[in-house]
């Protein structure tokens, strides 16, 4: 699987690259600045993305921008972004063409091997990877959740983080039948279509959330 990767700091450029070569991704490109990013990844055409939101020369979403750019001109392309604090605009952004594979994971997750690797591989497989962080984040300000019960808020949270039903109903000590009916609770009181699509649902509550 082809990766490039984009992110300033040299250390954790090369830990980003270590890790992912020892889990037999191939790292075809690996970039510091803003401006880079968006000519590499057009000549690269990775599987996946991992991409600082901030780099050089502004530090303030070039990473972003350059992602939103690049799936303008490849369609689907899947984009992992790293951030160093939880910032829920820049995820609603990310998701906001709903096409391809999305995530959006805080650097401190990195330290997490296989959390980490995990993300890789599921957003280059065109699923979604939230964090838990943002997750919460995005449920904290939306009102319109009051409507639901405590259950039903907390596997809202699990499906928002990428998880299967019969990872759900794992996490939380219940059956995947319980889990399949709290999802179309949830659906029918957010005024939300029902969906098989895990990636698909997923991007529909985040949108919903953060409308």
């Amino acid at each position: 699987m082809r990766v490039v990767i984009a992110e300033d700091h040299a250390l954790l450029r090369d830990g980003l690259t270590r890790i992912l070569e020892a889990f037999e991704f191939e790292v075809v490109a690996v970039v510091g600045r803003g401006p880079d990013v968006l000519p590499t990844l057009l000549d690269c055409k990775p599987d996946v993305a991992v991409l600082d939101v901030r780099l050089p020369p502004t530090f303030t979403d070039e990473g972003l921008q350059a992602a939103i750019a690049a799936r303008r001109q490849m369609p689907g392309l899947p984009i992992l972004v790293l951030s160093q604090h939880v910032e829920p605009l820049y995820a609603r952004e990310l998701l906001s063409d709903r096409r391809g594979g999305v995530g959006y994971l805080l650097k401190d997750r990195v330290s997490d091997v296989a959390q980490f690797v995990d993300a890789v591989r599921q957003v280059a497989g065109g699923g979604t990877m939230m964090d838990p962080e943002v997750v919460a984040r995005l449920l904290d300000r939306s009102r319109p959740l009051d409507v639901l019960t405590p259950r039903e808020r907390e596997v809202l949270g699990e499906m928002a983080a990428g998880r299967s039903n019969a990872a759900i109903a794992a996490k939380l000590f219940i059956t995947e039948k319980a889990v399949s009916k709290h999802i179309n609770n949830i659906f029918t009181k957010l005024g939300l279509p029902v969906s098989e699509d895990d990636n698909r649902r997923v991007l529909a509550v985040l949108a919903y959330l953060d409308s």
